[in-house]
C-alpha cells in the first residue's frame, strides 16, 4: 500500500497600503512580508517611522491573508472550530481591528495629493 503525501497548501498572500498610498506591502497569512513598496516621499519620516508603518502594514496584509486562507479551507469542508484553532481571524474579526486601528490614527493633514 502506497500514500501518496498531499500536495503542499498554497499559500494566500494579501497587500496593504498606507492611506497616503505611499507604502505597499504585500505578506503571507503570518505576517511574512513578500513584497514591500516604498514612494520615495516616504523615505523623509526617517527609518523608525518607516519601519513601524512596514511593520503595521505587515500585520494588515496577514489579517486579510489569514481571511483569505479561513475562507478557503471552509469551502473546503474544514469545521469552524479547527478554524478557530489555527488562529485564523473571521472577516468580522478583521473589520473589527480595522475599525480600532482607524480610531487610533490621526486624520491626514490634507486630502490632496501632489501631481
Amino acid at each position: 500500500m502506497t500514500t501518496e503525501p498531499f500536495p503542499p497548501p498554497a499559500s494566500c498572500s494579501a497587500t496593504a497600503v498606507n492611506r497616503a498610498h505611499t507604502v505597499a506591502v504585500s505578506a503571507t497569512e503570518t505576517g511574512l512580508p513578500l513584497d514591500i513598496r516604498i514612494d520615495r516621499r516616504e523615505l523623509r519620516y526617517g527609518g523608525e517611522r518607516l519601519a513601524a508603518e512596514i511593520l503595521r502594514l505587515c500585520g494588515e496584509a496577514g489579517r486579510e491573508a489569514g481571511t483569505r486562507r479561513r475562507e478557503q479551507l471552509a469551502r473546503d469542508g474544514v469545521p469552524a472550530g479547527v478554524l478557530d484553532r489555527l488562529g485564523l481571524p473571521t472577516r468580522a474579526q478583521v473589520a473589527a481591528m480595522e475599525h480600532t486601528e482607524d480610531e487610533s490614527q490621526p486624520a491626514p493633514t490634507t486630502w490632496m495629493r501632489p501631481a
